[in-house]
């Protein structure tokens, strides 16, 4: 009797319509069976089991090393594993990695793959398949600003991979979740992988079947035997399906212009993206050379509005450059830094700038981006500048920031899992646009890296000078009919993560 009420009481907890830019998923709670909590086979009305259905683009590569999109991404962490696996809290686990050492310096790490670890086909994940993998990585346009420190990729005689860092990293793995395929798969459009599920593309009908010689036997929150891989054409034909047809599981990006608004009935789950919106200075700016305006720039930001009328919920503020989910975050210092504009018309009229024009930039091939940075026009309008804004694309966009034709930009970016803000502010870096480049700051993301400790101090030190304005960090969401899945903890770049219970502590090699 107890057990039917426990029922009953999660049924009414989930009779309510779904709501967008609540990150706790209403799934969450559901009791299925007491020693499996989280684990839903679906079935009909009847009593019969059911497929989970998802979409896919058939065309579109599902190589992980190579796709780029994110709804054939959203069933990468079923088909493939890395090294590491990173939770949505950022907590890092051994996966395919059975044993590591780090040196001293911290500037060289060897991994050792599990002996256990088999690709589908039931071969043995061998350290030249890690070694390729994340060399191949490394020229991919995903993966590639993972590598930024790292010097060398090698196999050791003694059967590890090495890597070797221009600078002391004390967290490299949390970067190493990277999805190992086969040395002879590199190019390969579908290679062979080592998760729990395996592509059939075979039929008429494409399916992901479960393996049941799955290497690691761990518990998933999915545990269907068979998912449903139903063609896909554009985003508005996936939330038309997920809505009046077949499909019962979606990713949408709301943070994209493609986006289409889902209005039925379902579960959500929210999951960061990684991408990082800011904005930034131009070191010729005759407004903002003033180190104090630019440090109170953040204070005339309304974050929360922009991150609910343009972001539709699913942009999280940050008043830090590094996601309020990770362990880089400190709160009590980004408090500092919140919305308060007359902060900002006090140090505009201190700085005498008060009435002046500004050109502030933005990528045009982005009206999403472009209707936040309108937004924030506007805010700076109310604060007492003029503010002309300036929406070019393409090459036109390229070479205003590189003629320095701005005062402020609205960029943005994907940070890795590290937060890594090294290319803002390195020599030449990528990311160091408008002359924002600083030698002092970027030894700061060196020790940083070598230290976590350190974050606090070069985040202080970026918002107190004004080397960059954060804005907000942005996610993707999990579509779901109702009890389809439950217990999901989506995290970045694997949407149905899971623990095989190995612990960073027991893996470490300590010399």
């Amino acid at each position: 009797m107890k057990r039917l009420f426990t029922l009953l009481l999660a049924a009414l907890m989930l009779a309510g319509c779904g709501k967008q830019g609540d990150y706790t998923p209403t799934g969450d709670g559901l009791t299925i069976d007491e020693t499996e909590v989280g684990v839903v086979i679906p079935t009909t009305q009847n009593g019969e089991q059911q497929d989970l259905t998802m979409p896919c683009y058939v065309d579109v590569t599902m190589n992980p090393l190579q796709c780029t999109d994110y709804t054939n991404r959203a069933f990468i962490s079923l088909l493939y594993q890395g090294l590491f696996a990173v939770s949505r809290e950022y907590a890092v686990e051994p996966m395919l990695c059975g044993k590591y050492s780090m040196a001293g310096d911290m500037k060289s790490y060897v991994f050792y793959v599990d002996e256990a670890a088999r690709f589908s086909d039931g071969s043995v994940v061998r350290a030249a398949d890690v070694a390729a993998t994340l060399r191949e990585a490394r020229k991919s346009s995903y993966y590639g600003g993972r590598f930024l420190h790292v010097t060398s990729i090698s196999e050791t005689e003694d059967g590890g991979v090495c890597i070797e860092l221009d600078t002391a990293c004390e967290n490299l793995p949390i970067l190493l979740d990277i999805p190992i395929i086969k040395e002879s798969e590199l190019e390969a459009q579908h290679p062979v992988g080592t998760g729990a599920y395996i592509l059939d593309s075979t039929g008429k009908e494409w399916l992901l079947r479960r393996n049941t010689n799955w290497w690691c036997k761990a518990q998933l929150p999915i545990n269907t035997p068979t998912i449903v891989l139903a063609k896909a054409y554009s985003n508005q034909q996936i939330r038309d399906d997920f809505q009046f047809s077949e499909l019962n599981l979606v990713c949408a990006d709301p943070c994209t212009d493609r986006y289409t608004d889902y209005r039925c009935d379902y579960e959500l789950w929210g999951c960061e993206s990684g991408v990082f919106t800011y904005i930034a200075f131009s070191d010729m700016s005759n407004v903002f050379e003033n180190a104090q305006l630019r440090a109170a720039l953040t204070y005339a930001i309304d974050r929360d509005r922009l991150s609910e009328s343009i972001y539709r919920g699913f942009g999280k503020s940050a008043t830090l450059p590094a996601s309020p989910n990770s362990p880089y975050y400190n709160k009590g210092l980004a408090e500092r830094y919140g919305y308060d504009p007359e902060k900002f018309q006090q140090a505009l009229q201190d700085s005498g700038k008060e009435g002046k024009q500004i050109v502030f930039l933005v990528n045009s091939d982005d009206s999403l981006r472009v209707r936040a940075a309108r937004q924030v026009a506007d805010q700076l309008t109310q604060c007492g500048l003029v503010v002309v804004m300036k929406e070019l694309s393409g090459k036109a966009y390229t070479s205003a920031i590189e003629k320095r034709e701005f005062d402020l930009y609205m960029g943005q970016t994907k940070l890795s899992a590290n937060m890594d803000l090294s290319a803002f502010f390195m020599p030449s870096g990528k990311l160091s646009l408008g002359g924002v480049a600083n030698s002092s700051t970027y030894n700061l993301c060196l020790q940083a890296l070598e230290n976590h400790g350190n974050y606090y101090t070069l985040h202080q030190q970026i918002m107190d000078q004004g080397r960059l304005c954060p804005v907000l960090f942005c996610s993707q969401a999990l579509y779901a009919s109702r009890g389809v899945v439950t217990g999901l903890s989506p995290a970045r770049d694997n949407l149905f993560w899971y623990s095989i219970g190995k612990t960073m502590e027991k893996a470490f090699i300590r010399e």
